[in-house]
């Protein structure tokens, strides 16, 4: 946490947009504290608030765009060549398109509050060739209201961050963890009916 805050003081702004845009895309950077520590020094007067949010929110965006082009430009050709071999078709891939359109969309709005999550969906809706603009819209949307929460926690908590910073890392493993098993079940599931 010592070097985020330093990451901050050193580069301020450059710095928040870089480690939020790696930690979006999936480089093993506390987002979340950095979102909390960026609204403590809001509320000491340190940062300035919308230059905090609309560079939190670029970085953010750019992160989970780069997800989503890898996705795209990357896994999607690596599966549809070799994915017979972890048995994947591309019909997994087309099913997985359609689940994104009908019902996946808003797990790319709130997979933002599960670590993890929101860098894989990404991944997945590029994988799946979901359309651009649909992406962005719920994408962008679950960064508004991520960096929106996490920036108020810590300009309302101030001083009492550390704390504060300890019991969101603790509710968020165990989302993640909940998350990691509703979708194995998931798995499961559709794999037996495609036996029966």
């Amino acid at each position: 946490m010592t070097s985020v805050l330093g990451w901050i003081s050193q580069y301020g702004y450059l710095g928040l947009f870089g480690m939020l845009m790696f930690g979006i895309a999936g480089l093993p950077i506390p987002d979340e504290t950095l979102l909390v520590l960026s609204g403590v020094l809001v509320a000491q007067g340190r940062l300035t608030a919308w230059i905090t949010f609309l560079t939190a929110f670029a970085g953010s965006a750019c992160g989970i765009s780069l997800s989503y082009f890898l996705g795209r430009s990357v896994a999607s050709p690596l599966l549809l060549r070799y994915g017979s071999y972890v048995h994947v078709t591309p019909e997994d891939l087309e099913t997985t398109h359609r689940w994104f359109r009908r019902m996946g969309n808003w797990i790319l709005t709130f997979g933002y509050f599960i670590p993890g999550v929101r860098h894989f969906t990404a991944l997945v809706a590029g994988m799946s060739k979901l359309e651009f603009p649909i992406f962005a819209g719920f994408a962008y949307l679950g960064a508004v209201i991520w960096i929106s929460t996490f920036l108020s926690i810590g300009y309302f908590v101030g001083d009492r961050w550390h704390s504060v910073v300890s019991a969101l890392h603790r509710y968020m493993l165990v989302g993640a963890l909940v998350a990691a098993a509703a979708a194995a079940l998931m798995w499961w599931v559709r794999g037996q009916r495609r036996r029966d």
